[in-house]
């Protein structure tokens, strides 16, 4: 079943009674998790830190990203009060940990599983302490090559396997390099495909990526979102994501980073409809006639019938045999079969062989 994500990211805009409606809007949407960001701006970005376009687009142009980010953290107590609510609500809580502090103060909450984001892919310190915890990993690859991706996925594999940090780079590769290791993430880590621009276009959305990655590593690949729309995070379901993230907002207009790439409720209550229904209809890839279609088969396939007399012991000609929907009798491949021989009976115009 496809895990799908509703990506409540900043969008509470640092106001309480928002971040509980974004909690009962992806609980009433059918998502399987609500997932928000926890961070300390002044760990996260230095005071003179830039935004990026899409920011600068959306907020205070003039406005450095230290300030936009102070706006928008979440703050411990609202985490375990929305976790509670969200169990009551039978939705998953889980957040995405930007520094080492943060990450230590989630693993409090004791999440399934952590959401690590493009921007820390290649966070080598944070990445080590993710896979240190034990828990499940889906690590997102917005702006990533493969080489990158590789590189993330050996600190992981060292972290689940050893405590502390390593000495130097080289004692990751070569632990990545022994047999079995790279493996061992079966189970443990996800990967989505990504693409860090807020909106997408759609000529930067390139699925197909999707199919590189699962062939390079192995393990399960899914969708993490940003285009406007539904069509994309469905399309990427056929293509066989196994889990699905989408920003969602209570109202696109207003202020912040991310509103405008992100669903309102009665969209992001639909794509999970569209979702289930794409899960559905994937089925379990075995080419063979569905329970529905029997009754549609003996109406619509042809059979074959005598196209004029011919009489008992007769030799029946090509010219005397046709088809017809007869509800019954042999299939029209038998037909160059039945020519030459010698029929048991007498048949009229019409009439179906035995």
């Amino acid at each position: 079943m496809v895990r799908v994500i509703a990506e409540a990211g900043v969008n509470h805009n640092g106001d309480r009674e928002m971040a509980f409606q974004l909690v009962k809007v992806a609980a009433d949407s059918g998502a399987d998790a609500v997932k928000f960001q926890t961070f300390n701006a002044e760990r996260l970005a230095a005071l003179t830190a830039p935004k990026a376009k899409y920011q600068q687009a959306t907020t205070d142009a003039l406005e450095s990203q230290f300030a936009m980010l102070k706006k928008l953290e979440l703050p411990s107590e609202w985490h375990v009060e929305l976790q509670r609510y969200a169990n009551d609500l039978g939705i998953t809580f889980i957040s995405t940990a930007f520094d080492l502090q943060s990450l230590a103060f989630l693993q409090t909450l004791d999440l399934p599983y952590y959401k690590i984001p493009s921007g820390e892919i290649t966070n080598g310190p944070l990445l080590l302490a993710f896979a240190q915890t034990g828990k499940e990993l889906i690590i997102s690859t917005g702006m990533a090559t493969l080489s990158e991706i590789e590189q993330a996925l050996a600190v992981v594999a060292y972290g689940y396997a050893h405590q502390g940090e390593p000495e130097r780079l080289e004692q990751i590769w070569r632990f990545w390099s022994k047999p079995g290791v790279q493996a061992s993430l079966e189970g443990k880590v996800s990967l989505l495909h990504c693409t860090s621009q807020y909106p997408t276009p759609m000529e930067e959305v390139n699925l197909k990526a999707m199919s590189a990655l699962a062939n390079a590593f192995g393990l399960p690949v899914g969708y993490s979102d940003h285009t406007q729309g539904l069509v994309i995070p469905t399309a990427a379901v056929a293509r066989g994501a196994t889990i699905i993230e989408k920003h969602f907002t209570l109202d696109r207009n207003l202020p912040g980073p991310d509103h405008k790439a992100s669903l309102e409720p009665d969209e992001l209550k639909e794509l999970v409809s569209n979702i289930r229904g794409v899960e559905k209809a994937l089925g379990d890839g075995v080419k063979k006639p569905q329970p529905s279609e029997w009754d549609t088969r003996e109406a619509a396939r042809q059979q074959v019938i005598f196209c004029e007399t011919v009489g008992k012991g007769e030799r029946i000609e090509r010219h005397a045999l046709s088809t017809a929907r007869c509800g019954r009798g042999a299939s029209p491949m038998t037909l160059w079969d039945m020519v030459g021989k010698v029929a048991s009976d007498t048949y009229a115009k019409g009439d179906v062989p035995e």
